[in-house]
């Protein structure tokens, strides 16, 4: 009980400390018009704060495992050419979509030790992010990343129906940690993993992810593409 209610009440991420307090101050000045628009206000600060809260998690620390990079469902699993702007070649690699609702958690974590080689934001629409051409067509930001073995893999934020601003906290050249915060996105989004070339990812479509914790793939293993059985 005590465990469920520190994640629901996770202190907010600073980048929706904004929003939390201007909740907060709009009810108060509607409290003096109006007890029922006060209320109304109190609730927008209190969803503010639940869909901002930024709970700590504990990644696993083996060196080889990729873990999810946002908490939410896997929609898909497919073989994928990373966006251009990222300039990860033209060879299609596994790519993980992880689509994120109003309720997940919305901060984006390092899927491993590595270091930011390109951040590129690219303009687009803002298409239900559960579709699978929201990888292609919404607005994004992607990073690409190098591990100390050289291999490269893809972290691609994106902008949902209603998501309409995507935040990215790092820069080109800095060494992240697998876990490390790095980013997030504003109200129902989507976060798209591109795995080394190579590599087989060890999550299936449907699945549930929990950022920074749930591993997506192991880069000692020879292991196979994981399919799912719904039950």
């Amino acid at each position: 009980m005590f465990d469920t209610l520190s994640k629901v009440l996770a202190p907010p991420h600073r980048a929706g400390i904004p929003f939390i307090a201007g909740a907060a101050i709009a009810a108060l000045v509607l409290g003096l018009f109006s007890q029922t628009l006060m209320w109304l206000g109190l609730a927008l600060a209190l969803f503010c704060a639940y869909f901002f809260r930024d709970p700590a998690r504990t990644t696993p620390a083996r060196p080889g495992l990729l873990v999810a990079p946002a908490d939410g469902r896997v929609v898909s699993v497919v073989q994928a050419v990373p966006p251009v702007e990222l300039g990860l070649g033209p060879e299609p690699r596994w790519r993980v979509a992880i689509f994120l609702s109003v309720l997940d958690v919305h901060v984006n974590r390092s899927p491993a030790d590595a270091t930011v080689t390109r951040i590129a934001y690219h303009p687009g629409k803002f298409l239900n992010a559960a579709e699978d051409k929201a990888s292609d067509d919404n607005e994004r930001n992607g990073l690409a990343l190098m591990m100390a073995d050289g291999r490269t893999l893809g972290v691609v934020q994106i902008a949902g129906l209603i998501a309409r601003r995507i935040v990215c906290e790092v820069k080109e050249g800095e060494l992240l940690a697998a876990g490390q915060r790095f980013g997030l996105i504003r109200f129902g989004s989507r976060t798209d993993l591109y795995l080394p070339e190579g590599v087989e990812p060890l999550v299936a479509e449907g699945q549930i992810m929990i950022g920074a914790e749930t591993v997506i793939a192991d880069l000692a293993s020879a292991e196979p593409r994981r399919l799912g059985v719904v039950r």
